[in-house]
Order: C-alpha cells, then sequence, then structure tokens
C-alpha cells in the first residue's frame, strides 16, 4: 500500500467506510444505515466518502468498494447483482464519486483485508470462506486475488457435496452453502431452529437433536475444507462471518472431521484460522484493493 485509500464496504443493512494510510494504519470508520430504496444508498456512498475525505483533508487519495455480486472484467462496476440494490449493476461509481473508484466483491475484499494486515498477512496461497446467512468464498494465489475468467470465482459455497440434493439458488444440488449457512436452518432442523445461534445455544445444552444438526452441518463443512485443499492446496483456510462465533463449537469437530477427510501426505495440513477482521472487512479490503490498482 503506497498512499491513503477510502475505502466502502456497502451491505444489506449497513454501509461501513474507512480509510487506510499506506502502513495499513485505520485513519477513519463510520457506520450508516444502508436505506434500501432508489437512490438512497448511493448518496449515502458519496457523503460518506465526502466526508471521509473532508476529516482528513485528503487531496491524494484512493477509492475502493466492497459489494454483493459480480464485477466486471476491469472491477469498475458489478456487474451481476439480480434481485438486491436496484441500480448496482454496471454502476459508474468512478464518474458519480468524480474519483477513479475500483469495484470487487464483498468476499474478496473480505479476503483483501486478512491477506494484507490480518491473519493471512504474508502468506502466498489463501481460500478464505464467509459463514453466515450464506457461505462466501475468495481464493488468494501467489499473493493476488483469484477472480477468474468472468470474475465469479471463489463462489465456495455453491460447490456440492451432494448431487442428489436439492438446488440452491444457483441451481447447484446439496451446495456447501445449504448445508451450513443460516439461510437453510429452518430447513435442516425440520422447524425446530429459527437460526444458527439458537441451534448452537440447544447444542451447549446438550440437546441430542441439535447436536446431529450441528455436526452434520461441521462436516459437510469439513468435506468441502479437505476438497479445497485437493483443488487448490492453499497455506490455510481462513474462516469469517457471523456463524464462526461459534468458537471452539466449531473448530474442534472441524478439526476432528478434517483429521479423517484430509489426505495429508507428508504429514502436511491445511491450517484454519479465523478472521481477524470481521465486521469492517470489505471496506478495509476495498481499500486495500484500491491502493494495489493504483501503484
Amino acid at each position: 500500500m503506497s498512499k491513503i485509500a477510502i475505502g466502502v464496504d456497502l451491505g444489506g443493512t449497513r454501509i461501513k467506510t474507512v480509510a487506510v494510510d499506506g502502513k495499513g494504519g485505520l485513519l477513519y470508520q463510520e457506520y450508516t444505515h444502508t436505506n434500501d430504496g432508489y437512490e438512497n444508498w448511493k448518496q449515502t456512498i458519496q457523503h460518506s466518502v465526502e466526508q471521509a475525505k473532508n476529516n482528513l483533508g485528503l487531496t491524494n487519495y484512493v477509492v475502493g468498494i466492497s459489494a454483493p455480486g459480480i464485477p466486471d472484467q476491469k472491477n469498475t462496476a458489478i456487474e451481476f447483482m439480480p434481485g438486491r440494490l436496484q441500480g448496482l449493476e454496471n454502476f459508474d461509481w468512478s464518474a458519480y464519486l468524480n474519483k477513479t473508484t475500483w469495484v470487487l466483491n464483498d468476499a474478496v475484499a473480505a479476503l483483501m483485508a486478512e491477506a494484507t494486515l490480518g491473519s493471512a498477512r504474508d502468506r502466498k496461497n489463501v481460500v478464505m470462506l464467509t459463514l453466515g446467512t450464506g457461505v462466501g468464498g475468495a481464493i488468494l494465489i501467489d499473493g493476488k486475488p483469484y477472480q477468474g475468467s468472468f470474475q465469479k470465482a471463489g463462489h465456495i459455497g455453491h460447490i456440492s457435496l451432494n448431487c442428489e440434493d436439492n438446488v440452491d439458488i444457483t441451481g447447484m444440488p446439496g451446495s456447501l452453502e445449504d448445508a451450513i449457512g443460516n439461510c437453510t436452518i429452518q430447513k435442516r432442523s425440520m422447524g425446530k431452529f429459527k437460526d444458527t445461534h439458537s441451534l448452537l445455544a440447544a447444542y451447549r445444552q446438550g440437546d441430542h437433536f441439535a447436536r446431529w444438526v450441528w455436526l452434520s452441518s461441521v462436516r459437510k463443512l469439513s468435506i468441502a475444507i479437505a476438497s479445497i485443499s485437493n483443488m487448490i492446496s492453499p497455506e490455510c483456510v481462513i474462516l469469517g462471518g457471523g456463524i464462526t462465533e461459534a468458537g471452539n463449537d466449531l473448530i474442534e469437530p472441524l478439526e476432528s472431521f478434517l483429521s479423517v477427510y484430509e489426505w495429508r501426505p507428508g504429514g502436511n495440513k491445511v491450517q484454519i484460522v479465523k478472521a481477524q477482521f470481521n465486521d469492517m472487512a470489505g471496506a478495509i479490503g476495498a481499500a486495500c484493493f484500491a491502493s494495489v490498482q493504483e501503484t
């Protein structure tokens, strides 16, 4: 990183804005509500960038935006994001903000934060999984984010673990997202639990059904990670997102299942690490990405 960068993370509930200096120091941060109505969130982002710039007295800076969806080939806009944030697709942020602006997928942004300043700093080959409502993912190869030919690389939540299961939102049967994402907890628990938080509360109290549901999901996560390890052979897999708040109730059974399923020639195994940046990861990663693009 060489200059001050302003990073913005556009989420469905909140917009997070940061400013990061060339050494990775956090100079500024702000939370605002998304207000998902026509033009509202665009104006909020514009105001947030202006406020960060004015508060710090910036003249020489870069801007990065993290958002859901698939960016275009040059990372100047989100090209595909159907069904949410009407007006986001192909929106020209550089013209709107009157500043060259780099745009990337929110999971890739989270990985950039970890790879540049966080738990994957100084590592070359890394995979990140964000476990929350859905399951996001991102890939770092030789120190650079890998987005693929059509910019959709890293959507690990949509790999298949069982071709006979129901399809997910992308049409993939038996996906990792359906196996552990909070979006399917009611279906997986036959309506007994409304979210992963309540499932874990029952699990900790010794509920046998909750234990079966939770450990079944963690087992499937371990199989996904073992498969990723065979395909990409990363130094580590970073886990982020709200489900990682389960702590050892996630990590201990996950490591146990990995000892069964992961191929470990020479005793080498993938390291599982928890994300350092959670809430601000997208904004920090967007800032890091923009700074790298401008060097």
